[in-house]
């Protein structure tokens, strides 16, 4: 008796099943990653114990995750409030050193001694940047079509580029012994900081910005067309809700909080601009989005546990001589598992019994 497998589209899916996939899936990621530990010859457990040791061991080690998970939150938001309509924004990174790099011009040209004033210049300087840089895309869509995956990829080389043009170039830091970076933030223009840790202000914005995400999504005329596009592109549009407008609003936003992103993490932690700002946030803000489900509580949680990660990967390098590499493989595995589990979220994978002729 012969037999063949058979995909079928799942129509719904239960809570349950909705909220045990992300987890499933972050377990087959560690076990992936626990396989590529062996080949650097650690052992997995003896790994993993002291990543979770070094990031949640200490009151210094937990702030060290606030302070991560403070951009990876409003990174998070950001990609997840596009990928909400299904526009796929995969250039927050871009729009993170955008950001960065619009503080760093607000600081250098509008100078003020009222910590306010120049923290208000700095936020709408960066919203503007990030903004702008994903309308781009978002034009491109509405306009002519232009695959947004492709553009917001695309741009993020040319955002980081044109950070290091000025980093390396005419705002270059001449006593900074050579080293490319530009002057530091007067205190005005940093963002305080909490309990003698490097934890900043910037973690009020990220859950007010959780909490504003969660308002437009569930409660406004807006999520409802975001939620609706998302949906069903053309159905929307025959009921009225104009596709093209709200494409270019979405990726305006979402870039937006992207370049707030990168204001608070030069203003709260490093105080000036210098290359590698963004150890990759805004690629792993598609992980944390799509762990997340989309969710903005998710997001949180998500952004929390990628956090214990980064500063639990930073001791095992120190510890057990690990390059850089390893955390980069663990998040690779996890973004690898995700997919994975994304279509035996969508499809059934069936067993049936073949016809005979």
């Amino acid at each position: 008796m012969k037999y063949r497998i058979v995909f079928r589209k799942r129509f719904r899916t239960g809570m349950i099943f909705e909220g045990v996939l992300p987890v499933l899936s972050v377990l087959a990621a560690l076990f992936l990653a626990g396989v590529a530990l062996m080949f650097f010859g650690v052992s997995p457990l003896e790994a993993y114990r002291a990543m979770f040791r070094g990031a949640l061991g200490s009151w210094y080690g937990f702030s060290e995750v606030l302070v991560k998970t403070i951009p990876l939150v409003i990174s998070g938001v950001a990609v997840g409030f596009a990928f909400r309509m299904k526009i796929w924004n995969i250039g927050a990174e871009g729009q993170i050193y955008m950001g960065a790099l619009a503080t760093a011009a607000a600081v250098r040209f509008l100078q003020s001694s009222s910590q306010f004033s120049m923290l208000l210049a700095m936020a709408v300087a960066a919203v503007i940047a990030g903004g702008f840089w994903g309308c781009i895309a978002g034009v491109l869509k509405a306009r002519w079509n232009v695959n947004e995956v492709i553009t917001t990829l695309m741009l993020n080389y040319v955002a980081i580029h044109l950070a290091e043009y000025f980093i390396y170039g005419p705002w270059r830091d001449p006593s900074s012994l050579g080293f490319p970076m530009t002057p530091p933030f007067p205190p005005s223009a940093r963002l305080p900081q909490f309990l003698d840790t490097r934890v900043h202000l910037g973690i009020v914005a990220a859950i007010v910005l959780v909490l504003i995400f969660r308002l437009v999504i569930r409660w406004t005329r807006w999520g409802f067309e975001i939620r609706a596009v998302g949906e069903n592109p053309k159905a929307a549009e025959y009921a009225g809700i104009r596709y093209g407008r709200n494409v270019v609003m979405v990726m305006f936003v979402s870039g937006a909080i992207a370049g707030l992103a990168g204001m608070t993490e030069i203003a709260g932690l490093q105080g000036r601009l210098q290359p590698g700002m963004s150890p990759g946030y805004g690629y792993t803000a598609i992980i944390i989005a799509w762990l997340a489900r989309l969710n903005p509580w998710g997001i949180i949680i998500v952004s929390f546990f990628m956090g214990v990660l980064l500063v639990g990967g930073e001791t095992i390098q120190v510890i057990m001589r690990l390059p850089l590499a390893s955390v980069q493989v663990i998040q690779g595995c996890i973004l690898f598992s995700v997919l994975a589990f994304e279509f035996f979220r969508n499809y059934r994978v069936l067993l049936v019994r073949k016809e005979r002729n």
